[in-house]
């Protein structure tokens, strides 16, 4: 019989409850986005700078106290501090013209672009039980689709739905590239220097874009639209405890859920982060329902149900660990910063040749 201790130290387990976690996190940030929404407050950019300040600082001193180089080029941490950003701005700016449903459903739209990304950077390889977890998680985003049409309700679809989602589809794919970037970060350098550089380039990129005075630093912004620059819409704000609250609840659970997300990367890699904030979406319905005292259809159940055993398929068949991909990913890393591995190709040589089936690089997940 299986102990409790031993399903404490299952990483299947622990990747479930932690995805769990940061799918409730999400959701709280989707709250808080809405209620900001609501009450006027439409500054993307500026919800996101607090985070990305906390990490700086958070984990910048971390790194500082510990005294160590950085193990990745800088100017990747820089591209993707950049995507990140335009990232939460796209997904963050749709609130205000489509409904938190539409929203949360197709962000899903990072998981087949996650999917693509592993397989064609990271050389990740999909078995069919985990392709067909995937699937299983997909329709049961589906069902809230069907629910949604069902209860009719276009009372909160938004100002401007279309514009609103291809926002959230644009800002989803951009998700993928970070995601499946971290998952290499994470794999290869350290969890602190990635946080911490994320951190530091993503609070300047979000200055930068807040304020239209530093556009002559970068030639993209010489003829960006000032709907994006954010100065005068902070200026125009009327601060309140009733939209202090929110915003500051969107910049702690923005920063958990970062805090997270490598921690869940390293263990069961971007597919699975994004199948796990499937249920973001049911965990909205369910606060809802007992917060609010709202009814909902029964189908949301249904697809609750359908996205936790597509994940439990998905991650069930995990037994095999990451270690080889992760030395292949480290080893491509250090080949960039140009550090000798002589020795280590010597000794990576001498223990294949002792071991069989040499010839498969790249694990299946």
């Amino acid at each position: 019989m299986v102990s409790v201790k031993e399903i404490v130290a299952n990483k299947t387990v622990i990747g479930l409850v932690l995805g769990q976690i940061l799918s409730l996190l999400i959701t709280s940030t989707g709250f808080s986005s809405s209620e900001l929404a609501r009450r006027g407050i439409n500054a993307p950019t500026s919800q996101s700078l607090a985070n990305y300040v906390m990490l700086a600082i958070v984990y910048g001193g971390i790194l500082i106290y510990r005294g160590s180089g950085l193990k990745a080029r800088w100017y990747y941490y820089l591209l993707l501090g950049l995507v990140d950003v335009e990232a939460n701005y796209l997904v963050v700016k749709a609130y205000q013209y489509t409904s938190i449903t539409s929203i949360m459903l197709l962000d899903c739209w990072s998981i087949p672009s996650v999917i693509l990304l592993t397989w064609l950077f990271l050389k990740t390889k999909y078995r069919y039980k985990k392709i067909a977890g995937v699937a299983i998680c997909i329709a049961g985003l589906v069902l809230v689709i069907f629910s949604d049409v069902h209860a009719d309700d276009r009372s909160q679809s938004g100002s401007n739905p279309i514009k609103g989602d291809f926002l959230v589809v644009a800002g989803a794919t951009l998700y993928a590239v970070s995601n499946v970037s971290e998952e290499f970060f994470v794999k290869t350098a350290d969890r602190i220097e990635l946080m911490a550089m994320l951190g530091l380039f993503g609070a300047i990129f979000s200055g930068i874009q807040m304020y239209p005075s530093f556009r002559f630093m970068f030639v993209v912004f010489n003829n960006v639209n000032r709907s994006i620059l954010e100065r005068e819409e902070l200026k125009s704000i009327h601060w309140s405890s009733g939209s202090l609250l929110p915003y500051t609840g969107f910049a702690a659970a923005m920063f958990l859920f970062y805090s997270g997300v490598p921690v869940l990367l390293k263990m069961s890699g971007s597919t699975m982060l994004n199948l796990s904030l499937l249920t973001s979406d049911m965990w909205s319905v369910l606060i809802r329902i007992f917060a609010y005292h709202e009814k909902v259809d029964w189908m949301y159940f249904v697809a609750f149900v359908a996205v936790a055993i597509g994940l439990i398929v998905y991650s069930g068949f995990d037994k095999e660990n990451h270690t080889d991909e992760a030395a292949d990913l480290r080893r491509y890393l250090d080949e960039e910063a140009a550090v000798p591995s002589s020795n280590k190709s010597h000794l990576a040589a001498s223990s294949s040749s002792n071991s069989k089936g040499d010839d498969t690089m790249v694990k299946k997940i």
